[in-house]
């Protein structure tokens, strides 16, 4: 039975069910979810250390670089810690504004994630289309405050989702069958009208999702007539190696989220529920953990900072841009 509090549809607590149909094989389940955890962490606060401690890292696009691992590493441990105790502690209640807390940085960081993704596409636009006006375009000032304003759409955009799911009356039940605080998964939970919701979720995502997406096409179709362009069949190899990076990251960002995106809203009959709490945890999960390796197999300045942190050699950086 659901506890209420003086406001008389408002439950003290929520109840997340994890994986529902997969209860048995929770403890499997949070294995790999664990690994790739320790992973994330590992790999983006190494990522953090080394660009801040290195000075051949402290260029334009290591700095968002750090940014994004930056938000990576905290996406995921807003969700992940509180999932593995759900597995393996069975400790399935979270309080009522711990939920709305915990579903406003999930929603926020996935935001500014898709932000910072959008940064680095026009990082590389200007670092390949204008290679000697780069430094002086993309300046210590031009990235912070960047990084201010992707923070400030990312807070703007998502703290109204803290005061529609408030307001909606929860007298079904306070069980959501789900690891983590997702918007919808909470307003699904209420016995009211939570159309005005859906509405701004999906404006929220034509925002964000759209408009991010629209930028590092269109960054991505300047550098490709700008490479093409190019004589050298070096220099056209060189400027395709510095955005593979960044091209994995954003495959690895939007397919699970566009998946999870469009199997919560249209595709609740035909796939399978928990297939969809997976795909949702390892959108949060699979980034953070993707990113640091990928950027460091293939971008050369982070493989030499990594070896000469390791050996303690003096490593020759190379410029990359």
């Amino acid at each position: 039975m659901s506890r209420v509090n003086s406001s008389g549809l408002t439950p003290v607590f929520f109840i997340l069910n994890g994986v529902p149909g997969l209860e048995a094989a929770h403890i499997w389940i949070s294995l790999p979810f664990c690994f790739m955890y320790i992973i994330a962490v590992v790999g983006n606060c190494g990522l953090i250390y080394l660009i801040s401690h290195e000075e051949a890292l402290h260029q334009p696009m290591y700095y968002f670089l750090a940014l994004l691992s930056f938000t990576d590493v905290t996406l995921c441990t807003t969700t992940i810690p509180n999932m593995l105790c759900i597995f393996w502690f069975n400790l399935k209640e979270i309080d009522f504004n711990a939920c709305l807390a915990q579903m406003f940085f999930v929603h926020m960081l996935t935001g500014m994630e898709s932000g910072v993704l959008m940064l680095m596409a026009l990082d590389r636009y200007v670092g390949i289309c204008y290679p000697l006006r780069y430094a002086t375009i993309l300046t210590s000032s031009v990235i912070a405050k960047a990084g201010l304003v992707t923070f400030l759409r990312g807070v703007m955009l998502i703290i109204p989702f803290t005061f529609l799911t408030k307001r909606l009356p929860y007298c079904r039940g306070n069980c959501i069958p789900h690891t983590y605080c997702d918007h919808m998964s909470v307003a699904k939970v209420s016995c009211g009208n939570f159309k005005v919701n859906a509405i701004y979720d999906l404006m929220v995502a034509l925002l964000i999702g759209v408009f991010d997406i629209c930028c590092i096409s269109m960054s991505y179709t300047m550098i490709l007539r700008a490479v093409v362009s190019l004589s050298s069949t070096d220099a056209r190899h060189k400027a395709f190696s510095t955005c593979t990076s960044h091209i994995c990251a954003i495959v690895m960002t939007y397919v699970p989220a566009f998946f999870t995106f469009f199997t919560h809203r249209f595709g609740g009959h035909t796939i399978p529920h928990h297939i969809h709490i997976i795909v949702a945890n390892l959108y949060l999960l699979l980034p953070p953990t993707i990113n640091p390796i990928v950027y460091g197999v293939k971008t050369k300045q982070i493989r030499e900072g990594v070896i000469k942190f390791l050996l303690g050699d003096k490593v020759v950086f190379t410029q990359d841009n």
